[in-house]
C-alpha cells in the first residue's frame, strides 16, 4: 500500500481530529518509532478555557518526544507537536512554529485548516496530511491545500470513525490518496517507518 510513497521524501505529517480524536490518535502514536525523523503536528479540538492534558497523555503512548507547541520555536525532526488550547498552530519559514489568536475557524481554535494550509506552504510535496474522526467540517479545506501542494493525503473511512462528519467533509472537498479505516492508517505508518 505504501510502497510507492517510500520513493518520496516525507519531512512532516499533519494530523487533524475532533470528537473521538483522542482515541484515534492514541492508536496512531504507538506506530511511530525512534528512527522516524519526520516532524509531526497535531490539532485536536479541545476546550479553549483549560489545559488539555494531551501532552502528558500522548507521551505515554509514543516513543518520540511529545511537546505543546511554543510560538517561534524551531521545528525539530523526530518530534510530535500538539497545538495548545485557544491558539491556532501554524508553520512558518525556517521551519518554525507560530501561534495565532486569530478568529476561530469552524468554531475552533486551534483549527485544523490553519495548520494544514500553512504546512502545505512550507513542506509542499514533502507533507503527509491525515484527517480523522470529528464532528464538523474543519480540515476539509486544509486537506485540499495539502493535496494541491502535491502532498500525500489520507482520510479515515467515515463509516469507521466515531464521528463521520469531518472525514466525510474532507472527501467532499478533495479526492485523497487513501481512504482507510483507522487500523489500516496505523498499518500505513508501520509500512512507512523505514521510509521516514
Amino acid at each position: 500500500m505504501a510502497a510507492d510513497l517510500l520513493r518520496r521524501s516525507i519531512d512532516a505529517i499533519v494530523i487533524g481530529a475532533s470528537s473521538g480524536g483522542v482515541e484515534a490518535i492514541s492508536a496512531l502514536l504507538p506506530a511511530l518509532t525512534e528512527t522516524m525523523r519526520v516532524s509531526i503536528f497535531i490539532v485536536l479540538h479541545v476546550p479553549r478555557d483549560r489545559p488539555s492534558g494531551l501532552v502528558e497523555l500522548f507521551n505515554y503512548k509514543c516513543v518520540l518526544p511529545v511537546r505543546e507547541a511554543q510560538d517561534k520555536e524551531p521545528v525539530e525532526n523526530g518530534t510530535v507537536y500538539i497545538a495548545p488550547p485557544d491558539y491556532h498552530l501554524l508553520l512558518d519559514k525556517g521551519p518554525r512554529l507560530a501561534l495565532s489568536c486569530d478568529e476561530p475557524v469552524h468554531y475552533s481554535r486551534p483549527a485544523i485548516d490553519c495548520l494544514f494550509e500553512s504546512a502545505a506552504d512550507i513542506y509542499q510535496n514533502r507533507l503527509l496530511g491525515i484527517i480523522l474522526t470529528g464532528g464538523n467540517e474543519d480540515g476539509a479545506a486544509g486537506l485540499a491545500a495539502v493535496k494541491n501542494a502535491g502532498g500525500v493525503t489520507i482520510v479515515q473511512q467515515p463509516d469507521t470513525a466515531q464521528m463521520s462528519v469531518m472525514p466525510a467533509a474532507a472527501l467532499k472537498r478533495c479526492t485523497p490518496d487513501f481512504v482507510l479505516p483507522l487500523v489500516d492508517i496505523v498499518k500505513f505508518f508501520t509500512d512507512l517507518k523505514n521510509g521516514f
